[in-house]
């Protein structure tokens, strides 16, 4: 294990050091350990000497976990409290947990997407605190927050970009990480260092990024799902209530005033339009030619009306994507055709855009997810495309993500998850609010189509999501209090249902649950417990005797 000694400290150590041969010898021992690291790590070494900060960008989450287990056995810090409360945020812990737990205790921590919410910002807090000195992170850090870092290290400036291989990643997300250095509110001055694996790369990476110029800001407004979505929360707000308040209105926005030409953009907006009226989320009146018969006079017009159906309305409501909507209600007509399981609302959560990323599926797992696909096809509601359609391959990712949520409601724990379908805890819990939001949706246009058989399966598979339990646990996650593990100890236990519940004694539940938890329970069932002194035989017995 490293001293703490500045490593410029150490090899200029001829400078301030003129006593014993001992201490030359310890100079020359030390200077040899710190060639055998790494640049990174012993940037980071003598950040924690200087008595100050840093934040070390990787290019992946493996990378910042590697990174910070590496940085962490070489430090004399200690942590042990914090490192309590991370590997015990989850019970039980977790690998990450642990993995986790074991670098915070040494002063050093990673942080990714894959982290639990609670971990994450107890990381940022210890870390303004003074409390860690060094985070590995993925770009998660780059930009919206202010930390106290006198250095910024950037291991490297290549993204993984799919089919293309490494290539450099924007300018404007360098600046992003090199500006976490030296904030104003904490640092006179900051370093932002990036490191080069030779001198041609080192040339490269000053004529990109030292001189390079930040890339344009265009606007995502013509993003198609974000248009139509826009769109439609215009129409049914009443914000736009025909094509030329349509017109107006994107007419002076950025995206209209970087598209600079608006008669393309209007060709864009009439087809969203002709989109949403198609999937009747929005009527379309006046403008037609009437060459005889009666007609209103409020129709005696050529300016085409726009205005929101109650389905439509509804999904502007829900914040939905309108082509989830319309995917969602023709699975509802898909039911009668099809063998409804819970396998088929959760493919159909999971084939939609809010769901995204979808879990990745690698080439040798491409034969079992078609296998999957020929097993479940009277279950799965939405048409499978073809092989040689472009979707293909994101509707086998669909798949892949429905069977992990399926393998969740199974009760599969977070280490069984991570290592199958290398999903994260962290993301694990993002994956369950995307669902628990997609699955309200679906709900709520479910009872206004009036499917009303539908609705009960949805709202059962939502409970089942959002506790990650299987059908048998419904009735007794009812209660206050009882969640995932205790229901599942409840049950194994014979207590299967609220009648079981009331039928058993507080000592019994007391075993199970613990007092406080088991009294509440009683309560919640309508059942008042008596608290009997200790020491004292009349009557039902204290808990504390057992």
């Amino acid at each position: 294990m490293l001293l703490p000694i500045s490593y410029n400290f150490i090899t200029k150590g001829k400078t301030f050091f003129k006593t014993t041969k001992e201490t030359y010898t310890l100079i020359k021992i030390l200077r040899s350990l710190l060639i055998m690291l790494d640049d990174t790590q012993r940037l980071a070494l003598d950040t924690i000497t200087i008595g100050k900060q840093a934040l070390i960008f990787v290019p992946s989450r493996a990378s910042a976990e590697k990174t910070a287990e590496e940085i962490a056995a070489l430090t004399t810090l200690q942590c042990s409290e914090l490192a309590e409360f991370m590997e015990n945020v989850t019970s039980p812990p977790t690998k990450q947990c642990r993995r986790l737990a074991k670098c915070v205790r040494k002063g050093v921590a990673f942080h990714h997407a894959g982290l639990l919410q609670e971990q994450r910002e107890r990381i940022e807090d210890e870390f303004r605190k003074g409390t860690l000195k060094i985070i590995c992170a993925t770009p998660t850090l780059a930009a919206g927050l202010s930390l106290p870092v006198y250095r910024v290290v950037i291991k490297s400036l290549k993204r993984f970009s799919g089919q293309w291989g490494m290539d450099w990643i924007p300018v404007l997300e360098y600046l992003q990480m090199a500006g976490r250095a030296g904030r104003p509110e904490y640092e006179k001055i900051g370093e932002a260092l990036s490191i080069a694996k030779d001198n041609g790369e080192k040339e490269e990476i000053y004529e990109k990024y030292i001189c390079g110029v930040p890339e344009d800001i265009y606007s995502k407004l013509a993003v198609e799902p974000v248009l139509r979505t826009y769109l439609l929360s215009l129409i049914a707000s009443g914000i736009i209530t025909s094509e030329q308040t349509m017109r107006d209105f994107f007419a002076r926005t950025f995206w209209a005033y970087q598209f600079e030409d608006m008669a393309r953009l209007e060709v864009i907006l009439v087809r969203m339009q002709s989109l949403l009226q198609e999937w009747q989320f929005i009527t379309v009146t006046g403008g037609e030619s009437h060459t005889s018969g009666f007609v209103s006079a409020s129709t005696l017009t050529t300016e085409k009306r726009l205005r929101a159906t109650l389905l439509g309305k509804r999904v502007a409501e829900l914040y939905l994507d309108p082509l989830t909507a319309k995917r969602f209600c023709d699975c509802f007509f898909a039911v009668s055709k099809k063998t409804l399981s819970p396998f088929s609302l959760l493919h159909m959560i999971s084939d939609t855009l809010e769901m995204r990323p979808l879990l990745r599926i690698k080439a040798k797992e491409e034969e079992r997810m078609q296998g999957e696909v020929f097993q479940r096809i009277e279950s799965i509601l939405h048409p499978e495309p073809t092989p040689f359609d472009p979707d293909y391959d994101d509707f086998l990712c669909s798949i892949k993500t429905a069977l992990f949520f399926e393998e969740w409601v199974a009760e599969r724990d977070e280490d069984y998850l991570l290592e199958t379908y290398n999903i994260a805890p962290g993301e694990v819990r993002v994956k369950q609010d995307n669902a628990d939001w997609l699955l309200y949706a679906a709900e709520e246009l479910a009872k206004l189509l009036q499917f009303d058989t539908l609705v009960r399966e949805i709202v059962r598979i939502r409970a089942r999501i959002q506790y990650g339990i299987k059908e048998e646990l419904l009735p007794l996650i009812r209660l206050k209090g009882i969640g995932r593990v205790r229901a599942r100890k409840l049950f194994a236990h014979g207590l299967k249902d609220i009648g079981d519940l009331k039928n058993a004694d507080v000592t019994t539940l007391s075993q199970l649950l613990g007092k406080t938890v088991a009294q509440e329970v009683k309560k919640q069932l309508g059942q008042e417990i008596e608290e009997i002194s200790v020491g004292k035989r009349k009557g039902q017995m204290s808990i504390l005797k057992f």
